[in-house]
Parts: structure tokens; sequence; C-alpha cells
């Protein structure tokens, strides 16, 4: 039988790297938005401060003024018309219900 090697040291952990994030693909005077998301080629972003709803289908963005709706989530209805329902602090919200922004 051979005799036992002593262990090795462990090597000091590296340094996390810092988190790397995209960056946001909405316009920056829209600012923070409180919630985003997305799925099947549609995304979107809630900006309560500036009351606008962004949404982006198949690469075109609209911005929709939200209005008193604090948006906090989307669902999506597919079928031979996609439509899409938000969540707001007072039920749901469909997207034609709100109107288009000004200047976009």
């Amino acid at each position: 039988m051979e005799p036992m090697k002593p262990m090795t040291p462990m090597a000091p952990m590296k340094p996390m790297e810092p988190l790397k994030f995209d960056p946001p693909w909405w316009p920056e005077e829209l600012g923070e938005a409180a919630s985003s998301g997305g799925q099947n080629g549609m995304r979107y972003a809630f900006f309560p401060q500036k009351r606008r709803l962004l949404v982006e289908r198949d690469g075109a963005k609209t911005v929709y003024d939200s209005g008193d709706h604090q948006i906090s989530g989307v669902s999506q209805q597919s079928g031979s018309s996609s439509s899409l329902v938000f969540t707001s602090q007072s039920g749901p919200v469909a997207l034609d219900t709100l109107r288009r922004a000004e200047g976009r």
C-alpha cells in the first residue's frame, strides 16, 4: 500500500466579473422601465413617470399613452388576430383601448 500524498492547497477564487446586461431596447428619453417583458415576437416596456407604454411587434415600435394605468404585466392571445391585454391596478386593459402617444 502506497502512503497517502498530502493534499495540495486549493487555488484562490477568482474575483467575480460584473454582470453584463444588454442595453435597453427603448429610447433613452423614456427613462427607466418599471416593468417589461415579451414573447412570440412581441415585447413591451412601461414607463410610469412618462405615462407611456412602448410595444414592439416584429420590430415595429409604437408608444401608447397609458393614462392612469400602472401596467404590471401582459397576456397575449394568439389566433387569427394576436391581441394584447395588459394588467393594471384597475384590471385588464386591452391594447386597442389605449391611444397612441403623440410625436412617435
